[in-house]
């Protein structure tokens, strides 16, 4: 089972296993207290799809189709989810405002088709 939360969010047990998805560490989160299992910060999306997205929701359909070409070629890192959550509960971290247009959601989306 895969969740989504932002990571400023308070930790739960009920969140399982948690894995940030995010390239650079989110801003004002200590290590220390973030709480994560696993930091994939390679199965984000690339520098380029990043800054050219800019969390614009106009180019949301257009990011998540480029995002999932990315992760064709990233199928190890996805496996490592895939089989997370076929496991127990997985949820997935990131650090975007907004919690419908993120490469969080796209992931999960992803995963799940």
């Amino acid at each position: 089972m895969l969740k989504l939360k932002r990571i400023y969010e308070k930790p739960e047990d009920e969140d399982g296993f948690r894995v940030l998805v995010d390239r650079i560490w989110p801003k004002g989160m200590r290590k220390s207290s973030a709480s994560i299992d696993l930091w994939l910060k390679d199965i984000a999306p690339s520098d380029g799809l990043r800054h050219w997205f800019g969390h614009e929701v106009e180019r949301w359909p257009e990011f998540r189709k480029r995002y999932w070409l990315e992760l064709d070629g990233k199928q190890e890192l996805v496996g490592k989810l895939v089989k997370a959550s076929s496991e127990g509960i997985v949820t997935i971290l990131f650090s975007a405002r907004d919690e419908e247009h993120n490469n969080a959601v796209a992931l999960k989306e992803y995963i799940e088709r």
